[in-house]
C-alpha cells in the first residue's frame, strides 16, 4: 500500500505554499525550510538592496553547492577542519 500523503503548509521566502508530503518527510521538510528561510535572512543582512529572486537565487546556489561538496570527501574534511578548528579557538577563548 503507498505511503499516505498529508497536507503541509510552508511558509518560503514570505509566501505560503501549501505541500503534500509522507508523514516520515514532515520533520525534514520543516528542517529545511527553516534553513531555507534562515539562509534568505543572512543574505538579506548581507547584500542589502537586492530583491527577493536574488536571495532565492544565492540560496540555491549555496544550497546546490553545499550538496555537491557532500560528495567530494577532500573538501568534506576540510570544511570539517575549518569548522572544528573555530571551536577550538572559541573554546580557547573561554578558558
Amino acid at each position: 500500500m503507498a505511503e499516505e500523503m498529508i497536507p503541509v503548509n510552508i511558509l518560503l521566502a514570505d509566501r505560503t505554499y501549501r505541500i503534500k508530503t509522507s508523514r516520515n518527510d514532515e520533520e525534514i521538510v520543516r528542517k529545511t525550510v527553516k534553513l531555507i528561510n534562515d539562509k534568505i535572512i543572512e543574505f538579506k543582512t548581507n547584500f542589502s538592496g537586492k530583491d527577493m529572486q536574488d536571495y532565492i537565487a544565492m540560496v540555491i546556489i549555496w544550497y546546490a553547492t553545499q550538496n555537491a561538496n557532500l560528495d567530494n570527501p577532500s573538501v568534506l574534511i576540510e570544511q570539517l577542519t575549518e569548522r572544528l578548528s573555530k571551536i577550538e579557538t572559541q573554546l580557547d577563548k573561554a578558558l
